[in-house]
Order: structure tokens, then sequence, then C-alpha cells
């Protein structure tokens, strides 16, 4: 394989793209809906009558931005507010799915074969989850298959010592790799 083959792109929408368009659908409308909200506040301070006020006040506005400052602090809050909570929330859909996909995975480290991660259909990882029971599911047919071999080993009682001792060493040979399979 050539590293070429393997270039990263800048963007690249096509590599798991639901997973992709939820997250910039969440996060653009949480931009989109800060700027409307910062326009509004920006609108309201606006439209106030603010030539009254200061002649009767007797200030000097010195610069445009002792005016806009109120405008700009809005904004800024705002901002860091439905920030905070897409930073609290977003990632919740994503390491929840994440969590019981790492609990499910500890049992079959634990040598449980068996198992089926489930996640819930509108989760983010449902995709992801098919394709890690899939292999699973393979290994799980190889360790049957090797198991299958071995008791076919078993079975033959009638072949001469030499080739008797010759399947034992295969035999010895086959538990090593599925001890090793089922350790790590």
């Amino acid at each position: 394989m050539t590293a070429d083959k393997f270039k990263r792109k800048l963007v690249n929408l096509n590599v798991k793209r639901r997973l992709q368009l939820w997250l910039l659908i969440r996060i653009g409308g949480i931009i989109i809906l800060t700027s409307i909200i910062s326009a509004l506040i920006l609108y309201g301070y606006a439209r106030h009558e603010t030539i009254d006020t200061f002649y009767q006040a007797h200030i000097k506005i010195r610069r445009v931005s002792d005016l806009l400052l109120p405008v700009v602090l809005s904004g800024s809050a705002i901002s860091l507010i439905s920030g905070a909570l897409l930073a609290l929330f977003l990632p919740q859909k994503i390491a929840g799915p994440l969590y019981r996909i790492e609990q499910e995975l500890n049992k079959v480290k634990a040598g449980d074969f068996r198992t089926k991660i489930r996640l819930r259909t509108k989760d983010t990882l449902v995709n992801f989850t098919s394709q890690i029971n899939d292999t699973i599911a393979t290994v799980d047919q190889r360790l049957s298959d090797m198991q299958k071999a071995m008791n076919s080993i078993d079975n033959i009682e009638s072949l001469p010592q030499d080739t008797r001792e010759k399947l034992d060493d295969v035999k010895r040979l086959l538990n090593d790799c599925k001890t090793t399979l089922n350790n790590h």
C-alpha cells in the first residue's frame, strides 16, 4: 500500500457521512442561533433613542466602542452560554454509546463471544456496533471451527503411534492458539 492511497483530505464528508452531518447540524444550529440572538440584542440597543438622554445627562461619548460595549458583552455571554451547553450535551450523545460498547467488549475480553452489542436505534454509533458484532461473530465462528478440529483429532485413536504423537503436537499448538485468543 502506498502513502498516496491514504492521503488525508482537509474535509472529507464521505467518511461516516451521517455522523458528520449530525454533528454539523447541531454545531451549525448553535452558531446560527447565537448569531440571531446577538443580532436581536444589537437591534434592541440600536433602537433606543440616545440623543435626548445624552444631552440631558451632559455625557460626552468619546468612542463608538463605549456604546457597543454592552452589545458585545451581551453577545459574548450568549455565545459562551450556548457553547458551554453544546460542549456539555453533545459529547453525551457519543459518550453514552461508547460506554455501552466498552462494557460489552469487556465481556468479550473475558471470553464470552456470544455477546451482542445493542444500542438504541437513535444512537449515533449503531452502524459501528453492527461492525463490531460481525467481527465478534467471525472470531466466535473461527474458535468453534478450531474446537471441532480439536475434537476430530481426539477421535483418531486407530492411527499408528508416530502419527498420534504428531497429532498431539498439532493439538497442543491449537490449544495454545485458543488460549492466546481467549487471553488477548
